[in-house]
């Protein structure tokens, strides 16, 4: 695999970024509850793991489509992905995430009664969770879903596993955590995804943001450490993944 100049992989990241909480936020405050015909939550898991699925064969191959805080620090935890790279990945990341919220504010406020004070699309636990849970909810609930994204994400890209499947695999895998835990917390399991939304909501979502790293972050280092410790390294992830980000997903 040719190497990538490291400009051509944030670029890739910021794009991807955009994609997701573009499409993935968009759809919840869009079209989730649009009348008669609204996506509701399953659309809305459905949009944000076609986000990743689609970004996973579109990028994949220039950045390793993380698109996610968490998943390259995961990565990392995990010894796929160089520390070296961690910063400016993360920076592109929550740049993008600002840029698809900005988009998404400039349309949705086009509609007359539009209202930040619905939340944007932003994450949040006690009276700011959709289904009143409480912090300690949010926080296991963060953790759990952002060590099993990774598992699937590591599990799917290792050289033993079918190729070419990857990005269908962890698309639906983020399809199910939505499923399970919008009620909870909104879903998260990326800190770039709450940030970009939250900027623009400000007030409560800005204060409850700290949970949306934190949980996420740990979650993705446990899922990365856990799953080297299972699994182990083969000669093949030795000689030709060691210092790559993600894994060719194509």
């Amino acid at each position: 695999m040719p190497q990538v100049p490291l400009s051509r992989k944030v670029t890739a990241e910021f794009v991807g970024t955009f994609w997701l909480v573009l499409g993935g936020c968009g759809s919840a405050v869009l079209a989730a509850a649009f009348p008669s015909v609204g996506i509701g939550l399953l659309g809305v898991s459905f949009a944000f793991g076609l986000t990743v699925l689609t970004m996973a064969y579109a990028i994949g191959h220039i950045s390793g489509c993380h698109l996610n805080p968490a998943v390259s620090i995961g990565l990392w935890a995990g010894k796929r992905f160089p520390a070296a790279e961690l910063a400016p990945y993360i920076i592109a990341q929550v740049l993008g995430a600002i840029a698809g919220a900005s988009v998404l504010y400039l349309i949705a406020s086009g509609k007359t009664g539009f209202n930040l004070a619905a939340g944007f699309a932003s994450n949040g636990y006690g009276a700011h969770s959709p289904g009143g849970y409480s912090l300690q909810a949010g926080l296991i609930s963060e953790v759990v879903f952002t060590f099993a994204f990774l598992f699937i994400i590591l599990g799917s890209t290792h050289p033993s596993a079918p190729k070419g499947f990857a990005p269908i695999a962890i698309g639906l895998g983020l399809t199910l955590i939505h499923l399970i835990s919008i009620p909870v917390t909104n879903t998260s399991v990326n800190p770039a995804r709450s940030t970009g939304p939250a900027i623009f909501a400000g007030g409560w979502a800005l204060s409850q943001l700290w949970l949306f790293w934190v949980a996420p972050i740990a979650g993705a280092v446990l899922g990365g450490v856990i799953y080297t410790l299972i699994v182990g390294k083969t000669e093949d992830e030795v000689g030709e993944r060691e210092g790559e980000p993600l894994a060719r997903l194509t």
